[in-house]
């Protein structure tokens, strides 16, 4: 009866480990790379932004100048991106949701606003999620904040980045 005891234990604890190596069979994604390719596609959607002028002769420099507007076409851009990475991820058995952080926006304009000597910019605000700055008379965006959730089998993550524009 005792070695019978001391061999069931001893099963549970083999069965335990094998089932926790299990589990840890799926790769963990990483924060950081989401972020070097949000951060990419933020980076591209902004020079798109700054383009519009030189590809339409000028039609857009009215709508460059209202904040919200400027908002929405990079929140578009960089939407279209991110639909496009949350596809990636779910093919590697993970559910990736990226949304735009209006409050570590407004954090990040508060603190981190380009200005200084030498500079006539405006003060930066943040417009669901997107930081914009005053400058020459246009909204020109600065940088972008992201919250993001990684959810697999071996992992559930949550991260909040800001990516600059330069």
């Amino acid at each position: 009866a005792v070695a019978f005891l001391s061999m069931t234990l001893a099963y549970a604890q083999l069965g335990y480990d094998a089932d926790r190596t299990g589990a840890g069979a799926v790769e963990v994604a990483s924060i950081g790379g989401i972020e070097r390719d949000l951060a990419a596609s933020f980076r591209a959607a902004v020079r798109d932004e700054a383009g519009d002028d030189s590809v339409d002769g000028g039609e857009n420099a009215d709508s460059r100048r209202e904040r919200g507007v400027v908002a929405e076409r990079i929140r578009a851009d960089v939407s279209a991106d991110v639909d496009r990475l949350a596809e990636r991820h779910a093919g590697e058995s993970r559910s990736l949701t990226v949304t735009f952080a209006d409050a570590a926006a407004t954090a990040w304009a508060e603190t981190n606003c380009p200005g200084g000597p030498g500079r006539a910019f405006g003060p930066c605000r943040s417009v669901d999620g997107v930081v914009l700055q005053e400058r020459a008379g246009e909204a020109t965006p600065v940088a972008a904040a992201f919250r993001i959730q990684v959810v697999s089998p071996a992992e559930s993550t949550t991260a909040t980045v800001v990516v600059s524009a330069v």
